[in-house]
């Protein structure tokens, strides 16, 4: 840290130190006045298409009948006589076990480092609220008495289980924000069909909100998403409750905040700057919002944002595939902030086709088969934009992406020469330089391992983030950048893009300096064209003589087996691809076993499962060592 932040850190703690003796319950932030409201929300909803009504009905109904899922769990299911008893909020669906409540200060409950109870990813997520978005938008365009019931049950509860600042749902800013933009959503869909206690309940809970987010703003190294996250929450706050102590002053701030962190956070070829494409998503995604509530209350955010949504789109089309499905890339926690509360497999490209609507812009790729509600208020196309083909370098955010036509297949490739992350701790970063990622006609090929856990994750959070467990080389096994904690890296790999250069023999060479100083050499990636596929040749530069490790990591429908020195890759029993070497070395192929002996991939958050993992084990010659991956043509 810097001495800056240190001080800032200091200082902190210091508030939260003085705080923990205040029992500031709800009746402290009573404030009256009319039920907050974010302008043209449910003038907006009432347009909705037939099929996007079809869709909210039935994500209402499942959560009215008593059901929730999200992070690939199912929580066990409510009793509709008594859907919201207090311990609610304090469950954990895997463990099964409660976290503190009321009786325990915020920022005294140690999650980073729990195990017995389990993540507390999972216990925040329901507390975020989120469920009651489809609920309230159920309301709206229906005037269903059960589920206003079933929102005011809700709110009530949570308003008497969770008093400031006590318990699990007050220890971290973004999880306020979030909380307290789905508030919004409900009181400007509902507002007038809502009682006069509930309003009272709704507007304590916000104005509770902003005091804290106000009081433990993130910076420096954690101004991130959840700093953008921050913003959001205030400014939506201080929007819809013109009532509150230097409201306007607030907005204003906030606003100013809001246009330069997407600056920062959406890089201007788009890419987001914390890597993953999701995160980035979720940033834009709150923006997006804010920009929706400014335009419609006559104050747009201006071109700035604007311009940098329409980048954030256009990279997230390169991504995609037909489907809307992008490849993961670095850490995904599968958060996002107008929902419909289920699984999203396409969320970036879904945010992307919002912006499209929102900016009045011809979608600038696919858009997901599913809808969400985030169509319903952006006015998202029903139908995408062709996929874009070619090489396309975004050299501001470390990618190159090709997608070509071989032997009768389609072939897209994503080759990172990226940053490991963004700020000094880089937290949601993995050590993936010069990784790749490998689709055929669409469908994944080699893939990126994933996430899995974060907080309880213990030794599988470090696997599922090390170089090991990606599509590139690693020399004795070591990351190419250094992990000091669960989202912290105390050295980080510098990667340099050298070429790029397309055309029908393309050709793209990277290199970074992770092992520099551990073993005197430096990694440089060449990725060029062949007839029916492409090579990758892997030289260390420096030091002579290290064994090194490849890797390509299948995905789980994949299956490999080795024949005459070669990997034939298949699929439903059909030979899809061959990857071949030109250095002798012993090759492994395994699924599964204990951390590093052989491959996991995690398609959701909480999810692993076994997937066969290839690689390549030997002394690396002073020419490198060329991995070819050749297609087998389409019968």
């Amino acid at each position: 840290m810097s001495p800056a932040e240190i001080v800032h850190r200091l200082g902190e703690k210091a508030k939260k130190t003085r705080a923990r003796g205040r029992l500031e319950g709800s009746k402290r932030y009573v404030l009256p006045g009319p039920m907050p409201v974010l302008p043209g929300l449910a003038k907006i909803l009432a347009g909705a298409s037939e099929p996007l009504r079809q869709e909210i009905a039935d994500a209402a109904r499942f959560i009215l009948s008593g059901h929730f899922e999200a992070l690939g769990v199912a929580w066990p299911q409510r009793d509709l006589s008594n859907q919201f008893p207090p311990e609610v909020w304090r469950l954990d669906p895997v463990t099964g076990g409660l976290w503190p409540g009321a009786d325990k200060y915020c920022f005294d409950i140690p999650y980073r480092h729990e195990r017995k109870l389990g993540d507390i990813k999972y216990a925040w997520e329901f507390n975020r609220l989120q469920f009651l978005q489809p609920v309230a938008a159920h309301a709206c365009l229906t005037g269903d008495r059960e589920a206003l019931a079933f929102i005011e049950t809700a709110i009530a509860s949570w308003y008497h289980a969770n008093p400031p600042f006590r318990g699990l749902g007050w220890n971290s800013g973004i999880e306020l924000s979030l909380r307290a933009i789905s508030l919004l959503i409900v009181a400007s869909f509902c507002g007038s069909s809502l009682s006069a206690s509930c309003t009272a309940q709704i507007r304590a809970i916000l104005h509770a909100h902003q005091v804290w987010m106000s009081r433990y703003p993130s910076r420096f190294s954690s101004a991130n998403n959840h700093l953008v996250a921050e913003i959001a929450g205030e400014f939506l706050i201080a929007r819809a409750m013109p009532e509150l102590p230097q409201a306007k002053k607030l907005e204003d701030k906030m606003r100013r905040l809001l246009v330069r962190e997407v600056s920062k956070q959406i890089l201007a070829d788009g890419v987001g700057a914390e890597q993953s494409p999701t995160y980035g998503a979720f940033t834009v995604e709150f923006v997006l919002l804010c920009s929706l509530v400014a335009k419609e209350s006559g104050q747009p955010l201006g071109t700035t944002v604007d311009a940098r949504l329409m980048q954030f789109a256009e990279y997230i089309a390169w991504l995609s595939n037909a489907e809307g499905r992008v490849p993961s890339i670095c850490d995904d926690d599968e958060g996002r902030v107008i929902t419909l509360a289920r699984h999203e497999p396409a969320y970036a490209a879904s945010v992307a086709a919002a912006i499209s609507g929102h900016l009045g812009k011809p979608p600038a790729g696919p858009r997901p088969p599913e809808y969400d509600l985030r169509d319903a208020l952006f006015g998202s196309a029903t139908t995408g934009g062709a996929l874009p083909s070619g090489l396309r370098t975004f050299a501001d955010g470390g990618y190159t992406i090709i997608r070509e036509g071989k032997a009768g297949r389609e072939l897209g490739i994503v080759f990172d020469h990226a940053p490991l992350g963004y700020l000094s701790i880089a937290a949601h970063g993995h050590a993936d330089a010069l990784s790749i990622i490998v689709s055929i006609d669409g469908a994944p090929l080699f893939v990126d391992p994933g996430t899995y856990l974060y907080h309880a994750g213990g030794d599988w959070r470090d696997w599922f983030r090390g170089t090991r467990a990606h599509n590139t080389l690693n020399i004795g096994g070591a990351d190419q950048s250094t992990m000091s904690g669960s989202f912290n890296w105390s050295h980080k790999a510098v990667t340099t893009l050298e070429t790029a250069t397309g055309g029908e023999n393309w050709s793209v060479v990277a290199s970074h300096d992770g092992y520099r100083k551990r073993f005197g050499a430096e990694h440089r990636r060449t990725l060029s064209s062949t007839p029916a596929g492409f090579a990758i040749r892997d030289e260390l530069t420096g030091t002579v003589g290290l064994e090194a490790e490849i890797v390509f990591q299948l995905a789980p429908e994949w299956h490999a087996q080795l024949k005459d020195g070669t990997v034939l890759i298949s699929q439903g029993g059909e030979t899809i691809a061959i990857l071949s070497f030109t250095a002798p070395g012993d090759i492994a192929i395994k699924a599964g076993g204990d951390i590093g002996e052989g491959g996991w991939h995690s398609p959701a958050f909480g999810i692993k499962v076994e997937a066969v993992r290839i690689s390549w084990r030997g002394l690396v010659p002073p020419d490198g060592v060329t991995s070819t991956l050749s297609l087998v043509p389409a019968r």
